[in-house]
């Protein structure tokens, strides 16, 4: 797939293995995945002709990226947060080849928090990472954020990103596990950190339950395990919480941010380093070296069984950095309204009239 981005001079080009389409069938479901620096929100799934399906929507610097059923979406941006509602009915379609068509129908502005990951509890709260002022928070109507926990090394919660809490996991439908670049408590003091400082805290017990990360992002409870990404060094695994050490499951050649699953398989967001402090000097560009491959851009399915890595939607162009990735259980196509174009003042639905 080819397409020209208009604010872009490079095209994007999106090219799947010999198999990611049978494989995406045989699992039942589509993917959504933002881009990060390009702010894009992209939808990928099957056309009724058995090919891939692309579509995309510019929101600016989305990242976290979280659903609670295939009926409704979240996704952070520079200074908001957002809602998508699915508007289709069981059985119908958008235009004969798009079975949800997700409507943004509320908004929450927060400013710029830096929010990275999220998800919804079983109560129906939407919990995110203030990576901004190092917690987890909530909505509260006339504020910006409502502080949820925070880690206990922090002495206050101030806009300085001071540890880079990034990721975070629920385990029973509530936050449970979250990672953190560091544990320091000044300004920016993660960046002095992000060979070996990571660590995965137990929120409940506030306990340190995994530590010597390098650059840790996207915890995520599966099938009893607590999987994530070991960034800086291009692993996934997970931590042996009786142990409290990080088991790595395969290499994967790339910037490790965002990951789902379907059934026994993780998919894995991958990004290509930035040419900047944040990213220099880990021990990934040292193993790619090794290796004698780049750095990919896209997403790359893990079997969980013997950590193999039969599949990838891989992407060159413009897009270069991913953040997070959802799966769509139960989805074949996505259609989404932006907010760069008419089309959503055209898109007016009456309630009942009693």
């Amino acid at each position: 797939m080819m397409a020209n981005d208009k604010t872009e001079k490079k095209k994007l080009e999106i090219n799947v293995s010999r198999q990611w389409m049978n494989w995406m069938r045989d699992q039942q479901c589509s993917f959504a995945f933002s881009t990060y620096q390009a702010g894009k929100l992209f939808f990928t799934g099957t056309n009724t002709d058995g090919k891939l399906a692309v579509f995309e929507r510019t929101f600016n610097r989305v990242m976290g990226l979280c659903t609670d059923t295939s009926e409704r979406l979240y996704l952070s941006s520079l200074w908001q947060l957002w809602q998508f509602d699915n508007i289709l009915e069981k059985g119908q379609s958008h235009q004969q080849k798009y079975d949800r068509f997700y409507l943004p129908t509320r908004s929450w502005t927060t400013g710029d928090l830096d929010i990275h990951d999220m998800a919804v509890g079983d109560n129906g709260e939407l919990y995110f990472i203030n990576c901004l002022f190092g917690c987890i928070a909530t909505l509260q109507e006339g504020y910006s954020f409502k502080p949820y926990w925070k880690p206990k090394w922090l002495s206050r919660l101030v806009p300085e990103d001071r540890c880079h809490l990034n990721g975070l996991a629920m385990v029973n439908g509530k936050p449970k596990y979250v990672t953190a670049i560091s544990q320091t408590d000044v300004n920016e003091g993660w960046r002095e950190h992000r060979r070996a400082g990571g660590v995965v805290v137990d929120i409940d017990t506030d306990e340190v339950v995994c530590s010597g990360l390098s650059m840790p992002h996207s915890p995520r409870w599966h099938q009893g395990k607590l999987y994530l990404h070991n960034s800086g060094k291009g692993e996934f695994g997970y931590v042996d919480l009786e142990t409290k050490q990080f088991v790595p499951i395969c290499f994967v050649p790339g910037y490790l941010r965002g990951l789902t699953f379907t059934g026994d398989y993780a998919v894995a967001g991958m990004s290509q380093p930035r040419d900047n402090k944040s990213f220099s000097g880990l021990e990934l560009s040292e193993r790619l070296a090794e290796k004698g491959v780049s750095a990919r851009c896209g997403l790359q399915v893990i079997d969980l069984r013997d950590g193999s890595l039969p599949h990838s939607l891989n992407i060159d162009g413009f897009i270069n950095e991913l953040y997070d990735v959802v799966t769509l259980p139960g989805v074949q196509s996505s259609y989404a309204v932006g907010t760069q174009k008419d089309e959503i003042r055209r898109v007016v639905r009456m309630g009942d009239f009693n």
